[in-house]
């Protein structure tokens, strides 16, 4: 991606002409410019990896590190870890970004195998070949760091060791080459270097997740097992998980179905319509899976639309136009997980074993019996704070931005009271006060958080009757909600559920429920 041709790079270098000039290794990465105009400060490699792919979560990995910045405490670095903000040059390429990270880590002691590890996790949640101190490994590191996922092939080197690793998905090859001689080649494909068969001793490739190093001292390879053997057994990970982690029980009460002129009031304040009722969420309801549109949609987008429309349908045009394949259903259930965690973070230069005090959920969706169950714990560790999510209509857009910034000043003095689960509750509408944007009031607060230095301190929970399709939970959790509890949408599905059961159908408003929450 830079400004010369390769078969030109020992011209422009001329010290890789030079037979005086040896090293142990080499990392080399050919690639032209396809979505960038080449640039030297797009070179690869950096100062400890050079990646081919794409890091499809890149924004949200920015903002993490953004948020863990005011918390990162180090004594590699005492007082001058404050010169080293921003962690991430926001002018570099994806790529980049992440190297940054990496070398970041590395220089305040982690072993370039565990950052990466950490940063790149395999899907370890239904892998059958983990061990139980592999499995608390990640379990542990999921709630340090939230996963940079590609498609990613990476080739890494901390002078050290020289390695090679790809993500969860394996989208991208990495072949493999062992000669007699002591030769290890690896390398997006076979044959880039000339290598006679008699001096083959093994050709192999890596698959999804996993991770090959050499070490440069001791001249040992670790294969994906040894390697994962080797950084399990660092700390007691699996004792600290089962120790710590907490799993609320598996309770289902589903709503009680309300009055119908209280339904239809709150969800005409809610913005709810006839279409959505019939075209969205009842086959939700029953048949547990997103609804199928056909190609010929021509609703306007939101700007362009003469009607009201949720803040949601704002954000429908971001996406990565990349040539990857569809994860198909059977490699989605391996590799996707809907696992979320909930509480204060740790510092990630110093991690100990209370970093694994955290609350696990199956999902980011709760029922309004499971968010009573969260508000209910006893640890004084999780205590939490509803925050009022609403403005008075009689003011205006000023009594709205009001309600913001008072929504931000309420989650500091919870934050400094102790409190680390952060309810955005809309439930208290009426007739002169409307709900702020839940995806508005949740994307101010994350960014008002991580200005102030308090993001890592506290997880944001939306409770509100606005979100009902997929996309408009998507867009919570990708602004910063780890956890939604849709209650005006159960609501709705449990009563067309009692509803149309008068009218014969079988399903049951339980049933309903569950099979929204899946769709």
């Amino acid at each position: 991606k830079a400004l010369v041709l390769a078969r030109d790079l020992d011209r422009f270098y001329p010290d890789l002409r030079d037979p005086d000039f040896e090293t142990e290794f080499v990392i080399f990465h050919q690639r032209f410019s396809t979505n960038t105009l080449p640039a030297w400060t797009r070179a690869q490699p950096f100062r400890t990896l050079c990646h081919n792919g794409e890091i499809n979560t890149l924004q949200g990995n920015i903002n993490g590190m953004r948020a863990r910045e005011a918390a990162l405490a180090s004594p590699v670095w005492g007082e001058t870890l404050a010169d080293l903000r921003p962690i991430i040059d926001p002018s570099g390429s994806d790529s980049a970004m992440l190297d940054n990270v990496v070398e970041f880590l590395v220089r305040s002691g982690y072993d370039i195998r565990h950052a990466l590890r950490m940063l790149i996790p395999e899907a370890w949640e239904k892998s059958p070949e983990l061990d139980e101190a592999a499995r608390g490994f990640y379990a542990y590191h999921q709630g340090l760091m939230e996963p940079w996922d590609g498609p990613a092939a990476i080739l890494f080197t901390d002078g050290r060791f020289v390695g090679a690793l790809l993500d969860r998905n394996g989208l991208r090859p990495l072949r493999v080459l062992r000669t007699v001689d002591g030769l290890l080649y690896c390398g997006s494909e076979i044959g880039a270097l000339e290598v006679p068969p008699e001096r083959i001793l093994q050709l192999d490739r890596l698959g999804p997740g996993q991770m090959l190093a050499a070490d440069l001292r001791t001249g040992r390879i670790q294969d994906p097992a040894a390697l994962r053997a080797e950084l399990s057994a660092q700390r007691p990970y699996a004792e600290w998980i089962r120790r710590h982690r907490v799993r609320l029980p598996e309770t289902w009460k589903p709503p009680r179905p309300p009055e119908p002129e209280s339904l239809l009031r709150r969800q005409l304040a809610f913005g709810y319509t006839a279409e959505e009722l019939a075209l969205i969420l009842r086959p939700m309801a029953r048949s547990g899976h997103e609804p199928i549109g056909s190609m010929g949609d021509d609703t306007p987008l939101g700007m362009l639309s003469g009607w009201p429309r949720p803040l949601y349908n704002f954000f429908k045009q971001r996406f990565a136009q990349v040539t990857n394949p569809p994860i198909d259903p059977l490699r989605e259930t391996r590799v996707m997980s809907l696992t979320v965690l909930l509480g204060g973070r740790a510092n990630l230069l110093m991690p100990d074993e209370r970093a694994a005090h955290l609350i696990e959920l199956p999902s980011p969706i709760l029922t309004p019996a499971q968010l009573e169950a969260l508000e209910r714990l006893p640890d004084p560790a999780f205590r939490s704070a509803r925050l009022p999510a609403r403005w008075p209509i009689a003011e205006g857009p000023a009594g709205l931005r009001r309600a913001l910034e008072d929504l931000c000043r309420a989650a500091e003095r919870a934050i400094a009271e102790g409190c680390c689960l952060l309810i955005l509750s809309d439930a208290e509408v009426d007739a002169d006060h409307a709900p702020i944007p839940a995806l508005l009031a949740v994307g101010v607060l994350h960014h008002h958080l991580i200005r102030t230095g308090l993001r890592t301190r506290a997880s944001l929970i939306v409770a509100s009757g606005e979100p009902r399709e997929v996309h408009h939970f998507a867009c919570l959790l990708g602004y910063g909600a780890s956890a939604i509890c849709p209650y005006l949408a159960l609501e709705t599905v449990a009563a067309t559920a009692a509803r149309e059961r008068e009218g014969g159908r079988p399903e049951t408003p339980e049933e309903a429920g569950r099979r929204y929450i899946q769709a």
